[in-house]
């Protein structure tokens, strides 16, 4: 590596690092601020706070926002570079634009490794743990009840909850139905009301209801008031909140996709884009990277003012269509790995464009 590697590629960590520190410092001061009753009345030491909550939250402040901090990053120390004269000391030397675009290809590929590994593997252990934090010291579960709950528990058997509540683990209007091959309805055992027997590891149902349907038609009904079943349930099979996906590691989440699939849920377009913004996410790093190159790296009157209020302008409209594209993900026809993938390749391009275009 070359000394011009090595000095824009210092002054590319550092800058980024430092803006990152600079604003999470702001951020912790105002959650502090927010949150200082809670954490008093709830009796959480100092240590808890700094280790437990704050050691959770940063992971996933830097996955999120470091495609913005890598852009302004990139947006300040290149247009001082710019006005500097150095950018123009640099090509004037016969080292081509191209060649000078090298170590900041570095540097966003260190980034977006790094990224990569915390969304992956680091940030669900994080998210696990801010959770736990959360429900003791800051806020307990908001959300205990469920309705109209519609999966598949194995192949050909169709369950159906009115209501479920996860605290009590208790299901009201509870329904099963049983298909052969051919699709027909051969059982069906609806309760009023099943409760979890955490000692027995059953169902107690009551007003317990079984119709089978033989292939002739003939229907034959069984009755009991309050009865132990073992359905082949458990809680967890009802309780949404305890599959989040944010505190799943990639493994857990593509085995998570699978299952939701085969189950029927409607929650498997939310798990895709989890999938696919962890993996592709990362790409945003390289491309914001290069499009803050290509405007910085022009020397003009406006100095880094104008660059910053360009460049700010241009990331805000990245993260407008990335939402854009993940609403018409979750509520439209647009497949998943498009939405991820489609703002990016779109900003790409334009980096492409802008690098082209840009004075040599």
């Amino acid at each position: 590596m070359q000394k011009l590697d090595k000095y824009i590629l210092a002054k590319y960590i550092k800058t980024f690092l430092l803006a990152l520190a600079l604003i999470i410092v702001i951020i912790i001061t105002f959650d502090v601020s927010e949150k200082l009753d809670d954490l008093i009345s709830h009796h959480a030491t100092f240590w808890q706070v700094v280790f437990n909550y704050y050691g959770n939250f940063i992971p996933g402040f830097v996955n999120l926002y470091s495609p913005l901090f890598i852009f302004i990053s990139v947006l300040f120390f290149t247009s001082k570079m710019a006005g500097n004269t150095e950018v123009i000391a640099i090509l004037g030397s016969g080292i081509s634009y191209r060649r000078m675009l090298r170590p900041y290809l570095y540097g966003s590929t260190i980034v977006a490794l790094v990224v990569l590994i915390l969304g992956n593997f680091v940030l669900p252990i994080s998210n696990r743990n801010l959770m736990e934090f959360e429900d003791h010291y800051i806020k307990s579960r908001t959300t205990s009840y469920y309705n109209n709950i519609h999966f598949q528990s194995e192949q050909g058997v169709q369950v159906y909850a009115g209501t479920y509540d996860a605290i009590k683990c208790d299901v009201l209007l509870f329904q099963r139905d049983m298909f052969d091959d051919d699709g027909r309805l051969t059982r069906r055992e609806t309760a009023n009301f099943i409760s979890y027997d955490t000692v027995a590891h059953d169902w107690v149902c009551n007003d317990y209801v079984v119709r089978n349907i033989e292939p002739g038609g003939n229907e034959y009904f069984t009755y009991e008031t309050a009865v132990h079943k073992d359905l082949g349930l458990e809680p967890v099979d009802f309780d949404l909140l305890s599959k989040d996906i944010t505190t799943m590691n990639t493994p857990a989440l593509i085995k998570h996709i699978k299952r939701e699939k085969f189950r029927g849920t409607g929650i498997v377009k939310e798990a895709q884009i989890e999938l696919w913004q962890r993996i592709l996410n990362p790409i945003a790093i390289i491309v914001m990277t290069f499009i803050g190159v290509a405007i910085a790296a022009r020397k003009s009157r406006g100095g880094i003012g104008l660059h910053l209020a360009i460049g700010i302008t241009i990331a805000f409209a990245f993260i407008v269509f990335m939402k854009i594209t993940t609403v018409f993900a979750t509520n439209g026809d647009l497949s998943p790995f498009m939405a991820v993938l489609l703002p990016q390749l779109i900003f790409g391009i334009a980096a492409g464009i802008l690098i082209y275009k840009a004075p040599k």
